[in-house]
């Protein structure tokens, strides 16, 4: 009976991980615990793929992007830790981006905050009928889209994948019954306050100060108080939720830090995985066990420093957040590049397709002077040069693959937009008057673009359809900058591209829990 059950178990191990996977299942049953393994698959809770969008963009790189969702959704319990109704809307209270690297040794997650202004795509309602794509919208607005006390995370995918340009690989979605627990089982997380903390601090409504929950300085918290830290706002700093991401940072900093000197072990990963499951609602992709188990193996050997925190370029726009352009897209293309923020690749050592950097494909319409664009190769510099970037094809992301690779080769990027129309095959670059020498230089960066003389002024790319499965042009070094070592530049492998913000504002998972909580 027993062998039966781990021939069983061994069979239903993915191929990619099967050795690891099959060994921790064995020693399991070998155990009499096999009964975890089916308890884990009763726990997991998965979303329809239905709401996923029809136009995904595609992947680009060695590495995996995991959209993990904070919820503050009131069901299962929750409403005894995070008080309000168990029937009200489901809301996502923190929100990031982890991509792990091809290497499987560096890994960044980038936090978006819940106020950021973006665009949120047709969603899925649950009648099955499709919203209309919402501009200028509240980040966290993409959960509750639906209305339902469990929330939309499919939606919130598709809202990241059209703002990033990104494929999400994989969704998590963890309430406050998971969180707490997860806490608990590692037996409490570091954490570092600032200063006394009252209860009027985390509930502003109250007319009283109340008593006080957090004492000043370093300390471990687990179960309620984790949550309570993780959501403390107006308490500490300036108050802002831009500065409470910096603390949910380091408070995930710190988890990993605990779960990794605990050891990945199958022994300490299991009761894990029962904690985190048992409030966790994840894509199909990762909807049984084993793939859950295989994929937190995965990522058993990347490093705490090379585990970095960032939170997308932004800067105010009234009592909201707005995203830096080009800056965010130069993010978004070191990550499809495969490139960490310090310019490193981290690919894991598999050559990228298409033609040798600088080179100008033969044939292509950048190489050929009767389609009025440069023959010769050599390193693309875009200095003094303003180009406006049009999508004119239905897959999303394309106008910020094209700005962050316009940038890194030092051109000004004005604008990103959709295009009039969305049937574009090949890529025009648009000028006007006394403006072709340039047109053509920004056409060496699009092989196979064509050139177009308009009446009005400036330059213009609009992306055709040919652009989708191009190589990405921001993996080529950006020229170098008037006065510095030509070879200097060409082996920073498109460092240029992140912005300097990005990488010095970044925590890495070993950083001192005390260091750089908030930003007032």
């Amino acid at each position: 009976m027993a062998g039966s059950r781990r021939r069983k178990q061994e069979r239903a191990a993915p191929v990619r991980s099967g050795l690891r996977v099959a060994l921790a299942l064995l020693v399991l049953a070998s155990a009499g615990l096999g009964w975890v393994y089916f308890r884990l698959n009763g726990n997991i809770s998965t979303f329809g793929a239905g709401g996923l969008s029809d136009n995904r963009p595609v992947g680009s790189s060695e590495g995996q992007n995991v959209l993990v969702i904070g919820s503050d959704a009131r069901t299962g319990g929750n409403e005894e830790l995070g008080g309000g109704d168990r029937d009200d809307v489901g809301r996502s209270d923190t929100a990031f981006l982890l991509h792990v690297y091809g290497d499987r040794e560096h890994a960044v997650a980038v936090s978006v905050p819940r106020d950021t202004l973006v665009d949120i795509p047709p969603c899925r309602l649950p009648d099955g009928s499709w919203t209309e794509e919402q501009t200028n919208a509240m980040f966290n607005s993409a959960f509750s889209v639906g209305r339902t006390p469990q929330g939309n995370p499919a939606c919130t995918q598709n809202t990241v994948e059209k703002l990033t340009g990104l494929r999400v690989d994989h969704t998590v979605v963890v309430d406050f019954k998971g969180f707490s627990k997860l806490t608990e089982v590692v037996g409490g997380v570091q954490v570092c306050v600032p200063q006394d903390i009252y209860q009027q601090d985390l509930n502003p409504n109250r007319t009283t100060r109340g008593e006080r929950i957090f004492s000043k300085g370093p300390q471990e918290v687990s179960g309620q108080k984790a949550l309570d830290y993780v959501r403390i706002r107006h308490g500490m700093g300036d108050g802002s939720d831009i500065g409470r991401i910096k603390r949910q940072q380091a408070f995930v900093a710190s988890l990993m830090k605990k779960v990794k000197s605990d050891g990945l072990t199958p022994t300490k990963l299991l009761p894990l995985a029962d904690a985190a499951t048992e409030s966790m609602t994840v894509d199909p992709g990762l909807g049984s066990a084993d793939k859950l188990i295989s994929f937190a193996m995965s990522l058993k050997d990347i490093d705490l420093h090379n585990t970095k925190f960032v939170t997308i370029p932004w800067r105010y726009e009234g009592s909201r957040v707005a995203v830096v352009e080009p800056d965010a897209s130069a993010l978004w293309a070191s990550l499809r590049a495969d490139r960490t923020i310090d310019g490193t690749d981290a690919s894991g050592g598999k050559a990228k397709s298409g033609p040798p950097v600088n080179s100008v494909p033969s044939g292509s319409g950048t190489g050929d002077p009767s389609a009025g664009t440069g023959a010769s190769g050599g390193v693309v510099s875009g200095d003094g040069i303003s180009v406006a970037v049009y999508n004119g094809t239905t897959v999303d992301g394309l106008a910020a693959r094209a700005a962050a690779a316009l940038t890194s080769h030092a051109f000004t990027v004005t604008d990103t937009a959709t295009a009039s129309t969305q049937d574009h095959g090949t890529t025009l670059v648009e000028y006007g008057p006394g403006q072709e020498k340039e047109a053509r230089t920004v056409a060496r960066l699009f092989p196979g673009a064509e050139l177009r003389s308009v009446s009005g002024t400036g330059i213009s790319v609009v992306l055709g359809a040919a652009y989708v499965n191009q190589p990405a042009v921001e993996d080529t070094p950006a020229a170098p900058a008037p006065g510095s070592d030509p070879g200097s530049a060409a082996s920073s492998s498109g460092s240029s591209s992140v912005p300097s913000g990005v990488a010095e504002d970044a925590r890495s998972a070993d950083d001192d829990p005390c260091s750089n909580l908030s930003y007032g």
